[in-house]
């Protein structure tokens, strides 16, 4: 389903190179919900930046259900990609209401309205059915502006907003590590709903190595721009944190940075 092929990208070539991608490949096949671990400076970020179309890779392939979106613009990849990120603000458009948010991307998928007080009770009912989904109260709140919600309330909402219209895959950076615990737990846990229910292939950076083992089918740990470990199946649940950071520093020789890295709840 998505394929990356021997992906490598460098900012500042030269003396000061950083070279961010090393030779990166990877499969994943359609539904699977992949988390992402690594240190800072592993090249997460700049994974996402590059399947979504944000900076270019300098060599290597990029395919989407076969297609080739190495050298397509990030705005024509945004139709069958979505993406999270870790600041809830940048999901939603503050200066307009639920409401409006939810028309903007609706009307995108059904071309029956445009960004205008035109849509009725049919889909004001819709609206507000798939805001009930997230028990926050927001399906009474549809005048509200978006930028007066909680960080909570606005990451979920962003969420909504990136599966309204299901996307081939879903990028998820560390779309809850701006969020208390509670509303954390939250987040993920409609998170795992929603990508289920609408079978979407997801990649998730988290700095939780607990919680990464336990969510979703798959764990993927980087280091310097290359995928290191690759836990899935029987071994993946079976995987102590303990024993992880013991096959890192087997893999790489070298500890690996717990500055942010959560190793439990």
């Amino acid at each position: 389903m998505l394929d990356l092929i021997n992906i490598y990208k460098t900012f500042e070539k030269g003396p000061n190179e950083n070279q961010v991608l090393r030779g990166l490949s990877l499969h994943l096949e359609r539904g699977e919900l992949v988390t992402v671990i690594g240190s800072n400076g592993a090249g997460k970020t700049s994974l996402f930046n590059v399947i979504a179309g944000t900076v270019s890779c300098d060599e290597g392939r990029i395919l989407l259900d076969r297609k080739d979106l190495s050298y397509e613009k990030e705005h024509r990849r945004a139709r069958d990609i979505g993406r999270l990120f870790q600041n809830p603000h940048t999901g939603t458009a503050p200066g307009l209401s639920i409401e409006e948010n939810l028309a903007l991307v609706y009307s995108k998928a059904t071309r029956r309205f445009p960004l205008a007080p035109a849509w009725g009770a049919r889909e004001r009912r819709y609206f507000t059915e798939a805001l009930a989904r997230l028990d926050m109260g927001l399906e009474h709140r549809l005048k509200t502006k978006a930028g007066s919600l909680s960080g909570g309330q606005r990451q979920a909402l962003a969420l909504l907003l990136a599966v309204m219209v299901p996307p081939k895959l879903l990028l998820l950076d560390e779309h809850t590590a701006a969020l208390d615990p509670v509303a954390a737990k939250k987040i993920l846990e409609l998170t795992l709903e929603l990508t289920r229910e609408h079978h979407i292939t997801t990649l998730m950076i988290t700095h939780n190595i607990s919680s990464a083992l336990e969510t979703g089918t798959r764990t993927i740990m980087m280091h310097k721009g290359k995928i290191v470990m690759d836990l899935q199946g029987e071994e993946r649940k079976n995987m102590a944190v303990e024993e992880l950071l013991h096959r890192y520093r087997d893999a790489v020789h070298e500890n690996l940075d717990t500055d942010r890295i959560l190793l439990g709840d």
